[in-house]
């Protein structure tokens, strides 16, 4: 009776360079949540940015480290998004599918060491079985296997130029944007009159799960952009209000963004253009 109730719990994952944080990614998460529950469905319980590795090779990116770290700074004050440095430790660029995979089955295996919520039911569950193990046992299993099925869903958030930079010949593999929508879903964050439902209807991939691609119209627009804080940095411009504080005060610190840091992997090819072209080659 009470499971029309329940709702789906979901995890949030973003990827890209952060390169560097700004307010605007931070605001996809609010928005993304806000929208999720109003909804009535879902829980969402927790967000996650993945900066990406070097070995993405994108024109421009710093080192990982200092995404990482400045990630780190800009959710400190969030009690719901966090930073997983998993992908961007990686010796080589990954595909966002892979990503997606590593953390639905990190949530699916319960890790000791991971929290404590994990380990509490179990002592529970097992002293209880001890004291009466007839009355309780048929009622046990009952309750216990939705808590077995309810693995969190883990959807990629993104805004509305990742969902349409699947058009890009050779960016992603279509066996990948398939996986994506079909097992895991995508919030995309688009401008209010932004014609994603257009890209969407012109795919039939996408148009296939477009019940799993929830999209959410941004209605107090929000235009910054990493590349426009890049070059409002290298013009020795104030960045100020555009990211937070403390992510300012290291960018400052560290004096990371200057033309030649811009100038990192210029007329390198972009990792998965490197890795797809070379597997159809194949």
């Amino acid at each position: 009776t009470e499971d029309p109730d329940k709702k789906t719990e979901v995890v949030l994952l973003a990827c890209g360079s952060f390169n560097p944080i700004t307010n605007m990614h931070l605001r996809l998460f609010e928005l993304a949540k806000d929208y999720l529950h109003e909804t009535g469905k879902y829980k969402v319980i927790k967000g996650i940015i993945s900066p990406v590795g070097d070995a993405y090779k994108k024109k421009g990116l710093i080192s990982a480290d200092h995404r990482v770290t400045m990630a780190k700074l800009a959710t400190k004050t969030s009690d719901w998004v966090e930073v997983d440095d998993w992908e961007s430790c990686q010796s080589e660029w990954l595909e966002t599918l892979k990503v997606l995979r590593y953390h639905h089955e990190k949530l699916s295996s319960p890790d000791p060491t991971n929290s404590l919520e994990n380990a509490i039911p179990l002592t529970k569950t097992g002293r209880k079985r001890k004291q009466e193990p007839n009355r309780h046992g048929p009622i046990k299993k009952k309750n216990q296997s939705p808590n077995i099925k309810s693995v969190p869903q883990v959807k990629l958030l993104c805004g509305s130029d990742i969902l349409e930079s699947f058009g890009v010949p050779n960016l992603w593999k279509l066996e990948d944007i398939t996986e994506i929508v079909e097992n895991y879903g995508l919030v995309c964050i688009s401008r209010a009159g932004n014609s994603v439902q257009k890209f969407i209807y012109e795919s039939d991939i996408l148009w296939r799960h477009r019940n799993n691609i929830h999209l959410v119209e941004e209605w107090i627009t929000n235009d910054i952009s990493s590349t426009k804080i890049r070059r409002a940095l290298r013009r020795g411009q104030s960045i100020r209000y555009l990211v937070p504080d403390a992510v300012q005060a290291y960018i400052e610190k560290h004096n990371l963004y200057s033309p030649e840091s811009e100038d990192r992997n210029a007329g390198v090819v972009l990792a998965p253009l490197q890795k797809h072209a070379s597997d159809s080659k194949n």
